[in-house]
């Protein structure tokens, strides 16, 4: 599952990428104007605890991949212009993150004029309507002729299908926000609507605004809810500095701003989760380890995810929850929280899962 983060010229979306996957791109690097791609671990205080419990050999954590997109080029009068190869990339994302610049830089002027975060995110929502609007008028109008002359269930039903989308375009609906069954939704996978793919806006804030960032977020989660846009905030300068220290000086250095938790930190989960996904937990001596399901997804297939034998060969699922785990402890099964489930049983964020198999 890969995300892509995006965002306006010098909005500080390859601080973000940088900072988040610990590494460093030089001016040349960046110059080049190549999309950059690295493998990002999902914090989980719950494999942490684990370790803690049984002592490992070896700690593993579930991983996302973020991938810098580039193709926003500041235009000739200023604005941004939206490149087919900067569209096309972000076609391949499973889901969008929208670093919004909220912070002055004379050395870097705002390729809008102003910072203007409702703005910006407006911008990028136009572009992604335009682009699916485009592709599904063109579709339709193929469709129509098609189901004149041929008469397929298939076409029919999805020309219905991208009709409703055509309805929800025209009166600017993002995609995302109009309700479909996975059977649809797998008969017009292909076409990669921009606006129906999650999105997360991440506000770049001026270190000094550490304590005004809740009221911040609120606002313009308020005002984008019902685009299906969800919105958190960072602080590029302070999270740049804190990925550079050791655990112990990062620490001291939150406590002396005031804050509680790294923003990278809650901004990778929120990833995480806006992806649909869900992590399950297997846990002794040799290791402790989260794994990758979508959620939904029945007790087999979970076992396929650690290998594929134990899904074909799939009995049963020893199952205790995280939190029950911690609060019980040994006396799990004594207690009822220790159950035995079968091939039905849908698998919950946090369950502890010891596979029975042929």
């Amino acid at each position: 599952m890969q995300i892509g983060l995006v965002g306006l010229p010098f909005s500080g979306k390859s601080t973000l990428f940088q900072t988040m996957t610990r590494t460093h791109l030089d001016e040349a690097t960046l110059a080049k104007q190549q999309s950059q791609q690295a493998m990002v671990k999902v914090p989980d205080a719950r494999v942490d605890k684990l370790a803690e419990f049984f002592n490992p050999k070896k700690i593993v954590y579930t991983s996302v991949e973020f991938v810098d997109v580039v193709g926003l080029k500041k235009g000739d009068h200023s604005s941004t212009q939206f490149t087919n190869a900067f569209l096309g990339s972000v076609k391949t994302n499973d889901a969008i993150m929208h670093v919004v610049r909220m912070f002055d830089d004379p050395m870097y002027p705002h390729p809008e004029g102003g910072v203007d975060p409702a703005r910006d995110i407006e911008i990028l929502e136009t572009e992604f309507l335009l682009s699916d609007m485009a592709m599904v008028d063109n579709r339709v109008e193929k469709l129509r002729k098609q189901v004149q002359k041929i008469q397929d269930d298939k076409l029919k039903h999805e020309l219905v299908i991208l009709e409703r989308f055509k309805e929800a375009l025209d009166n600017e609906q993002p995609l995302r926000t109009v309700p479909i069954d996975k059977q649809d939704a797998q008969l017009i996978k292909g076409f990669q609507f921009l606006t129906q793919k999650p999105i997360l806006v991440v506000l770049n804030l001026e270190e000094d605004k550490v304590g005004e960032a809740d009221a911040i977020v609120a606002k313009l989660q308020e005002q984008f809810a019902d685009r299906g846009i969800k919105v958190d905030a960072f602080f590029g300068k302070i999270e740049m500095e804190l990925a550079q220290m050791e655990d112990e000086d990062a620490a001291e250095f939150m406590k002396d701003y005031g804050i509680e938790e790294s923003a990278l930190t809650r901004i990778i989960r929120a990833a995480y989760d806006m992806l649909g996904l869900i992590s399950f937990l297997t846990f002794g001596e040799d290791e402790c380890r989260a794994w990758t399901v979508r959620d939904g997804s029945p007790a087999p297939e979970a076992a396929g995810v650690i290998h594929s034998d134990l899904q074909d060969r799939f009995i049963r699922a020893e199952v205790v929850h995280f939190a029950d785990f911690v609060e019980y402890g040994s006396a799990c099964k004594e207690s009822g929280h220790w159950r035995l489930e079968g091939k039905e049983y849908v698998v919950q964020d946090g369950d502890m899962l010891t596979i029975r198999h042929g």
